[in-house]
């Protein structure tokens, strides 16, 4: 029997894809990337994926996880390898109302969590546009963040366990309930981040918390980041720490979405240099249950706050959604920024990440530094502003992948100067493999080589990825 046949036989013919079927699973959703696999393999759950990964070690041909297949750095590129989709390993195991957790294997869409824990009272709060394809194997494989990043924490910061196929067909169970356990190296972490290098995640125990009673959303025009920063500050010690999102959308993102997605319209009749989506939750009554004027209290807040700002002239602009289709229309522009990216050409794109307090100076920095590199570049920008990161596009005026370099090189040593991060939440995967060899500390690579080699000796396991070759 051929390798093929034998993988056939662990999960059926039907779920064995060979030639044309594979092309779905054979490019980037951004189109950045393409390859030809050697097959697609769907396992329907752990056993599966062991027997699988078992016998690929054995003949020695790579393994490459795929998820949702939203990722944009590369990491799921298999030029002749075996693709693993956990696609049809999608059952939410157990949702725990009063423990708050939920137990779920790997191809679990997000919106599926999110529409399980809200039927419980509950919220999984990872939340991005990609959350109706993204599934809970690739975002923690990516350490996802998103937008709720300010209150909630990324990916890691939700997860409690992990189950985990590793190099050689076993299975590691650390399926912990646990907010506590000292038991050892906490080796979960290792997996996570990871992106499919050193085990497959097939399974996870995440945290939820209790869903919002009430929301406030506004949209702000401010003169400045620093006004911004100051309003987060405030906004913060006024409601206790109820802030989930602050969105930095500055004036080139706003001209890029108009020619996009005219029909999503613009916040202002007028763009502004730096325009602010902030969003407050509330799950106590107190703050969600309106007055007997039928103000709901964690709005009123929002408008007492932002009408001492105006007053300061901190703030130019705002409006203040009254309904949830307003509160989505706000949103919807936000979670377009991937889709109105698509179809521009030759863009350097950047996810960093750097202190709150010196976003401003980055920008001031890197838009200077542009003027001289490429005089008739454009950028596009946006960010999450409530934890620093920073997704900043190049457009270059002239071609060439020299300059490409240059302008990334360029960002990367703005971004060390300023204590920053060159990866913020989209992961290393093929694209970051330079800017890994030139930024990372170099013990801390020669940790990781060690580690991966200790867990996947053969290095079948999503090998080119995240740890640069030695120079």
């Amino acid at each position: 029997m051929t390798f093929l046949d034998r993988l056939a036989q662990i999960v059926g013919p039907s779920n064995l894809l060979t030639g044309p079927d594979c092309a779905p699973y054979s490019r980037d959703w951004m189109g950045e990337y393409a390859w030809a696999p050697l097959a697609v393999v769907r396992p329907a759950n752990t056993a599966e994926v062991a027997a699988v990964v078992k016998l690929a070690a054995a003949e020695g041909v790579a393994v490459v996880p795929s998820a949702g297949r939203t990722g944009i750095t590369g990491a799921a590129v298999a030029e002749g390898q075996l693709v693993l989709s956990v696609e049809r390993m999608n059952r939410i195991r157990a949702l725990k109302r009063e423990a708050r957790l939920a137990v779920v294997e790997a191809g679990v869409i997000l919106t599926q969590l999110h529409e399980a824990a809200e039927a419980e009272g509950l919220y999984f709060p990872l939340w991005f546009g990609a959350r109706g394809s993204a599934m809970i194997g690739g975002v923690l494989s990516t350490n996802a963040g998103g937008s709720n990043v300010l209150r909630y924490g990324s990916t890691r910061a939700l997860c409690l366990g992990l189950e985990v196929v590793l190099a050689d067909g076993r299975v590691m169970n650390l399926m912990s309930e646990l907010h506590k356990d000292n038991t050892g190296y906490d080796l979960k972490q290792l997996f996570i981040g990871a992106e499919g290098t050193l085990g497959i995640i097939t399974a996870a125990v995440m945290k939820l918390v209790p869903a919002p009673r009430a929301h406030a959303t506004a949209v702000l025009a401010v003169p400045d980041l620093a006004a911004a920063l100051s309003l987060l500050n405030r906004l913060q010690e006024a409601t206790g720490g109820l802030v989930e999102a602050f969105e930095f959308m500055p004036r080139g993102y706003h001209e890029r979405l108009r020619v996009a997605r005219p029909d999503l319209g613009l916040p202002f009749p007028e763009i502004h240099d730096v325009t602010i989506l902030v969003e407050l939750g509330a799950t106590a009554p107190r703050d969600a249950e309106p007055g007997p004027d039928g103000a709901v209290p964690l709005a009123a807040l929002l408008e007492e706050v932002l009408g001492t700002m105006f007053e300061e002239g901190l703030v130019i602009d705002a409006v203040i959604a009254q309904t949830e289709a307003q509160r989505r229309a706000i949103w919807a522009r936000r979670e377009a920024a991937a889709e109105i990216m698509v179809g521009v050409a030759h863009t350097v794109d950047t996810d960093i990440s750097v202190p709150l307090d010196r976003v401003a100076e980055f920008l001031d920095r890197a838009l200077a530094s542009l003027a001289r590199l490429d005089p008739g570049a454009t950028t596009i920008t946006v960010a999450h502003l409530g934890d620093g990161n920073l997704h900043y596009s190049v457009v270059p005026a002239s071609g060439g992948t020299d300059l490409k370099a240059r302008l990334m090189e360029d960002v990367e040593g703005i971004v060390a100067d300023l204590g920053g991060s060159f990866s913020a939440e989209h992961g290393i995967g093929i694209s970051k493999k330079g800017s890994m060899a030139r930024r990372k500390d170099p013990v801390a690579l020669d940790v990781m080589r060690a580690v991966k080699a200790a867990l996947d000796p053969q290095g079948i396991l999503n090998p080119g990825k995240v740890i640069p070759d030695r120079s």
